[in-house]
């Protein structure tokens, strides 16, 4: 087969965040396959088609990009963030895996991107300094019981959690979930940062407690930091505090 497909992270934000290779395969590609706020990040090219689609129809998206690639076409399928963590990589395998043989054929290439959680970091100072996980509190494609047993286990382990997918309008009542689950399990002065749409002009950080945290401030485009026992502030005269997790675990108690 002649055609490719290159599965491309865009970074959470701004253009400058997103990596030479990535905007190489972006520019190269006939066809741009994503997420439709994602593709109206790419600016237009004559003779390069689009083709947008809603959220929640990741595996129809990876299916059109994958038939594309098998006609011949330079096809593109864009993620942001990193494509390997929560979005396009994982949907586009899967296809291949139950979709046509042929399919594994073709020339696949994983573009990453900076993920949400490392621009986070970034901003919050050093929060994910020592051991720590990810994961997403939606539930559309895994039962609530496994989001829960996963944040005990993250609390058993004292991991700094990267919380994904926090709230949406189909279920907001997750995050108020977790938090209370958290809160019985973790100390009330723990560190948490709300991160929202870090790196664009609407970009909002709160930083609070575990015990003074308002859950509701999360939305879709907020990643929230939960601290590890060791996780603390650093204060800063005038200006909002670093969040740390110091490399060595147990020094600082």
């Amino acid at each position: 087969m002649t055609g490719r497909l290159a599965i491309v992270g865009l970074g959470p934000g701004p253009d400058c965040w997103i990596a030479p290779e990535a905007s190489a395969a972006v520019a190269a590609a006939s066809d741009i396959v994503g997420y439709q706020p994602y593709v109206d990040r790419i600016p237009e090219r004559a003779g390069q088609r689009r083709h947008g689609s809603d959220n929640r129809v990741e595996i129809d998206r990876a299916r059109h990009a994958l038939i594309m690639a098998a006609e011949g076409r330079q096809v593109a399928v864009i993620s942001g963030g990193d494509p390997g963590v929560f979005a396009m990589a994982a949907a586009v395998f899967e296809a291949i895996e139950a979709g046509d043989p042929s399919w594994r054929t073709l020339d696949i290439t994983v573009v990453p991107g900076i993920s949400a959680m490392q621009a986070v970091a970034a901003r919050l100072g050093a929060p994910l300094g020592h051991d720590f996980c990810a994961i997403s509190l939606s539930d559309n494609l895994k039962p609530w019981a496994i989001v829960e047993r996963r944040l005990r286990a993250a609390v058993e382990g004292d991991f700094v959690i990267a919380l994904y997918n926090p709230a949406s309008k189909a279920r907001p009542e997750r995050i108020h979930q977790a938090f209370e689950l958290l809160r019985g399990c973790k100390s009330a002065e723990t560190p948490v940062a709300f991160a929202r749409s870090v790196g664009r002009d609407d970009e909002r950080i709160v930083l609070t407690t575990l015990g003074d945290a308002e859950p509701a401030t999360a939305d879709m485009s907020t990643l929230v930091i939960i601290g590890s026992c060791e996780t603390r502030f650093i204060d800063r005269p005038g200006k909002s505090p670093w969040l740390l997790t110091p490399r060595t675990y147990g020094a600082g108690r």
